[in-house]
């Protein structure tokens, strides 16, 4: 999203700038033909370069310039292009292509039994569709099946897709305002947790914490029609809940006979050095939804995974998806969850992160325009101010970073504006998120345009 002070226009004239400087002829006709082609919307058409290989850590573009991506849209958990991925995929496409969703397939079978065993809890029932907005459709429909009631109840800024019930349940204004309104009925938020930026006014994350807790409980409450809690346990801006969140309003969902639903999409399947997000908190949601990550970042897939007390739709169709149960996809998914397990790729999650944290720390007392760092894993932060005192959010700057860091070899993306987010693969190395930081450290220094 862009910043407040931000006008489409200024991203936009930055954007094209850029292109006119780093893009030569040939991939400009192409972003053309692109614009002409496709149907524009913000953060996706007009585009911004042209892609023509994408293996490992890297993308390059049609010109032949490699960048590190460390955006990926949180797909590249293994690394773009992974042989052992590719390998199952051919394999799969020789042995079965397809399977009509009436009829059962040892793939994903096999696939929902592995997602039920690696998943905390009693989550063990599974449905699966073919993106995350989708699935989260299909989640709250079982809650509010299991539950009788209809409403829900999630966070301002956050995003759980762009289906027209996954964007109300969202907090992004981006995706809730102009045409996507009306926005469908029953769906409430609140003001998140933060830290830095604590939308409560308070001074320390453990009180923004302890706040948004207490307003979760007061709206909980007072409205009884609510059936599902539905959050992202990491904030994918990115913020990090205090120590003991999680617990406190698991317990107040416990006592409003509310489920809790986690949006695990982006931060699944070891983005922050957990399996799951949510097992840095030590708590278990009613019903996990997975997606981008899954797929191997080959094919689309998401999935629906379910406490098993909540099977409770056997006279209704939840999903009822043409590809619910397509044997590629599911051996794709099961070959990136193996991927995963088999090369340590959490475990390298978690220590790369801990080092860029540390970096950050240090490049923090250097550079005046860094307020604040944070992030788990290979989900990092760095948001950018004009002044360390008003804490006023510099998205001049933080634009300005992007097309530097592009210019020398990396490419992020900015939420909210002013935060450089940096998504990694987990397969990153340790030299290569020192080089990801020095490259960053001279575009912040190099100072705003």
């Amino acid at each position: 999203m862009i910043a407040e002070s931000e006008s489409d226009t200024n991203l936009t004239d930055r954007r094209a700038a850029w292109q006119a400087r780093s893009l030569d002829a040939a991939t400009r006709t192409l972003l053309a033909r692109d614009s002409a082609a496709f149907l524009h919307q913000s953060v996706s058409t007009p585009c911004l370069n042209a892609i023509a290989r994408a293996e490992g850590i890297w993308i390059e573009d049609v010109a032949g310039r490699r960048f590190m991506d460390f955006h990926g849209n949180n797909v590249h958990h293994i690394g773009y292009g992974h042989p052992r991925l590719k390998r199952a995929i051919a394999e799969q496409m020789d042995a079965l292509p397809f399977a009509p969703r009436r009829y059962a397939c040892a793939p994903a079978v096999r696939l929902a039994e592995t997602l039920g065993a690696i998943s905390p809890g009693n989550l063990g029932k599974v449905l699966f569709t073919t993106g995350g907005s989708d699935a989260i459709e299909v989640a709250v429909k079982i809650a509010r099946a299991a539950t009788g009631r209809h409403k829900t109840l999630s966070f301002w800024d956050s995003f759980h897709g762009a289906g027209t019930g996954a964007a109300a349940m969202s907090g992004e204004m981006l995706f809730r305002s102009g045409p996507a309104g009306p926005m469908v009925a029953g769906a409430l938020q609140v003001a998140p947790f933060g830290g830095y930026r604590c939308p409560y006014g308070t001074d320390s994350a453990d009180a923004s914490g302890r706040a948004c807790a207490r307003m979760i409980d007061y709206v909980l409450a007072r409205d009884t029609d609510v059936a599902a809690l539905i959050a992202e346990p990491t904030r994918a801006v990115p913020y990090i809940p205090p120590p003991g969140f999680w617990a406190e309003v698991r317990a107040i969902c416990d006592r409003h006979g509310v489920l809790l639903i986690f949006d695990e999409i982006p931060t699944g399947l070891g983005k922050t050095g957990k399996m799951f997000s949510c097992e840095h908190d030590g708590v278990a949601p009613d019903i996990l939804v997975l997606g981008k990550g899954l797929g191997g970042g080959i094919l689309p897939i998401a999935a629906v995974i379910a406490d098993r007390r909540l099977d409770v739709g056997g006279d209704w169709a939840f999903g009822h998806y043409t590809h619910e149960k397509n044997p590629v996809t599911a051996r794709a998914a099961l070959e990136t969850i193996a991927i995963i397990e088999e090369e340590g790729l959490v475990e390298n999650a978690a220590r790369v992160g801990r080092l860029a944290l540390e970096r950050l720390e240090a490049m923090k007392h250097r550079l005046p325009a860094i307020g604040d760092v944070r992030g788990r894993g290979c989900l990092i932060g760095i948001e950018l101010v004009r002044d360390r005192d008003s804490r006023a959010p510099d998205g001049a700057l933080a634009e300005a970073v992007l097309y530097r860091a592009l210019d020398t070899g990396l490419s992020f993306k900015t939420t909210m504006g002013n935060v450089l987010t940096l998504t990694p693969p987990l397969i990153v190395s340790e030299a290569q998120m020192l080089d990801a930081l020095a490259i960053i450290e001279r575009a912040i220094a190099a100072g705003r345009p």
